[in-house]
């Protein structure tokens, strides 16, 4: 980690800020992240009746008590369970969770996803946190999370500093993604790490400004491979080495609108090794120019990260993930070995229920790497997507993972969630990051696939539960495991109160301006291919395919709109898929408009490629009544797709490029 004097600097001027304690609020303790499934869901929730575009976790408790109002506007029985449950974080000192969980298990023994590296075959689990806040300025806390075989204390550390600025320091967790059940950065997949964390909890700003920055120290055990290298976990410069790796991650984000929220995250792996730098000047080097000599020299990840709110009587979130590991041939500001991840959260529906639904799919090489060869992982387990986990060690194949989950409120009380996970690994090689070749034999991967059903209840001062997990693993192996939990309920003042009546939800307001819509048309497209220097590129002949789009929007002040949009396009032969996470629009009148928008495409060739794309549009509004018919202009430059089947082109880069240039008119019907 830091060295102890920029630490000690760090908190010097903290302190010494403090004598001016009257010009910024204090620090904030953190929400339980993954520990507590049944109330953290009802705080998710909150937080999108309330128009708070989240894009990393764990939350401060300040930012879901300033949401309360808002939000108990459309959901009073909720918010009044969460606000019962944040009672105990209003003292000076307090026990704020506990879990003691007893399991049955049987079958295959593989890491449940994203409980800080928890085994399945593990026959108990015990978790804590507390803390003690002398004054608005200084909060130390305590926890520990433990199971079978690791003790690690998550949730310790101190905290000094303010609204602006906060100093964490100690086993606090990361998660840099607006997904609720995978990040493809950092998550809570792996046991916590020590770290120095800077970062906001309120933003700053007409913009909305918010940060994060922080460095860790990972756990690493050498190369798990078996050959020549055993026991060396970074080879550098031809020389073999064992260490702890840096960690240094960073989170920027606006908000410049309610309900909408842009953001973008860096993650570098370097030091620990014999030879490699790990200097701050070389780190902040390699911050600002990610390409060249800081790619052979550090392990970096990067992704840019939005969410948007649709309110209405049916409120929901969308958000989109767009990651890479390093960055692409095509320029330094492109991601190479892309990922696309996206998802959709009902917070309610009929009544009593609540819907989410995540997928995220990710080109080759992820989690591996040739210098740090157990990638980004600690204690022998990925920091990122808890898919990432179910391969064999070391193969830096691609995959797909997606989540369904249902929760439900039933009259006689409590909470019931029903979760389905499924992955799917690639086939198109197998090895280990150092041996890679696309002629390589696959390994043998099967689906893998798990089903969850939970039930949690308040009884006399305790949370009760129960939770059944069965699946089948990536080697065809099943496994099970039925567990029991009892969980710290607060004092009399913070328990559930089942009484509360239910049916007093009645749905958010149907704002002006807010609407969903569907596209239909016809696009023409040209496709300009560049398969490998030397290879002569191509230009395929003037083509024309189908359009379908759906999409949801909000206006954001008299004649501006922003939304999201999913794009279905047929080109050269070769399915289209592009997410407008940023779709702008302009209304000069109720018969014109103008647009801007930008998204991720993903071009269905051999194996997925991927690229930004952007563009402008125009509309002609109301040519009927809910009826606009509309032209787009489309451009996608440097869609990637990496070289990995043996019959892929081999030379000096390693991958192939696209350009789609694309013009639509379609027509478009709001509701």
């Amino acid at each position: 980690m830091l060295k102890g004097s920029k630490i000690g600097f760090a908190v010097a001027c903290l302190l010494g800020a403090v004598t001016h304690v009257a010009l910024a609020d204090g620090v904030s303790g953190y929400l339980p992240l993954n520990l507590e499934p049944e109330i953290e869901r009802q705080i998710e929730r909150v937080l999108i009746l309330a128009d708070e575009p989240v894009l990393k976790r764990p939350f401060a408790v300040a930012l879901v008590q300033d949401a309360l109002p808002q939000a108990c506007k459309v959901d009073e029985p909720l918010c009044a369970k969460v606000k019962k449950y944040l009672q105990r974080y209003s003292r000076d000192y307090a026990v704020t969770h506990a879990s003691a969980t007893g399991a049955v298990t049987r079958g295959a023994d593989v890491v449940v996803p994203n409980e800080y590296g928890l085994p399945s075959r593990s026959d108990w689990e015990l978790s804590a946190q507390a803390y003690v806040q002398p004054n608005d300025y200084v909060l130390a806390s305590g926890g520990v999370i433990a199971y079978a075989g690791r003790t690690n204390p998550t949730g310790t550390m101190l905290s000094l500093g303010f609204n602006w600025a906060q100093l964490d320091i100690g086993y606090r967790d990361h998660w840099l993604s607006p997904l609720t059940d995978s990040s493809m950065l950092i998550s809570t997949e792996a046991p916590t790490m020590p770290s120095v964390t800077l970062s906001n909890y309120e933003p700053l700003t007409r913009l909305g400004f918010q940060y994060e920055f922080f460095l860790a120290r990972m756990s690493q055990t050498g190369s798990k491979s078996g050959d020549s290298l055993t026991g060396s976990n970074i080879v550098y410069d031809g020389i073999a080495s064992r260490g702890n790796p840096r960690l240094f991650g960073t989170q920027l984000s606006i908000e410049p609108f309610p309900g909408w929220s842009l953001g973008v995250n860096r993650l570098v792996e370097f030091g620990g090794g014999s030879g490699l730098p790990d200097s701050a000047s070389f780190l902040a080097r390699g911050f600002f120019k990610p390409s060249g000599q800081f790619q052979t020299e550090a392990n970096q990840q990067a992704s840019y990260v939005s969410r948007f709110l649709f309110p209405g009587k049916t409120p929901f979130a969308v958000y989109f993930q767009y990651a890479g590991e390093d960055n692409s041939d095509g320029g330094s500001y492109l991601l190479g070995n892309a990922s696309l991840s996206a998802g959709i959260d009902f917070p309610r529906i009929w009544h009593h229920f609540d819907l989410t639904y995540e997928v995220s799919e990710w080109q080759n090489l992820w989690y591996v790497h040739n210098i740090f060869l157990d990638g980004t992982t600690n204690n022998g387990i990925v920091e990122g997507n808890w898919g990432a986990q179910e391969r064999v060690f070391g193969d830096g194949v691609g995959a797909r993972s997606q989540m369904l989950r249902l929760g439900w409120e039933p009259p006689f009380g409590g909470y019931l969630e029903e979760q389905i996970r499924s992955l799917v690994n690639e086939n198109y090689y197998g090895g280990d990051s150092r041996t890679y070749s696309p002629t390589a034999v696959p390994n043998p991967y099967h689906h893998y696939i798990d089903f969850t059903v939970r039930y949690s209840r308040p009884w006399n001062g305790v949370t009760v539960g129960g939770e059944v997990t069965a699946g089948r693993d990536i080697f065809g192996q099943s496994f099970s495991r039925l567990s029991g939990f009892l969980r710290y309920g607060g004092d009399a003042r913070t328990r559930d109160d089942d009484s509360l009546d239910e049916d007093s939800y009645g749905g958010g307001p149907n704002e002006h301006g807010s609407e969903l819509f569907v596209d239909a048309g016809v696009n023409a497209n040209e496709v300009h291919i560049d398969l490998e220097p030397g290879i002569p590129k191509t230009t395929t002949r003037l083509g024309f395919g189908p359009h379908f789009g759906l999409g949801a929007r909000r206006a954001v002040s008299d004649s501006n709109d922003l939304g999201v949009r999913l794009e279905l396009d047929q080109i050269d032969d070769h399915s289209l898929i592009g997410v407008r996470a940023v779709d702008y629009r302009h209304r000069f009148n109720d018969a014109f408009a103008l647009s801007l928008f930008a998204g991720v495409n993903r071009y269905d060739l051999a194996t997925p490629a991927y690229s930004i794309y952007y563009g402008l549009g125009a509309q002609w509004r109301n040519i009927l009544p809910k009826w606009d018919l509309g032209l787009d202009f489309r451009h996608a430059e440097n869609i990637a797709r990496d070289h990995v089947l043996a019959s892929d082109p081999q030379g000096v880069r390693p991958e192939s490029f696209y350009k789609i240039e694309s013009a639509i008119l379609y027509i478009s019907r709001r509701f």
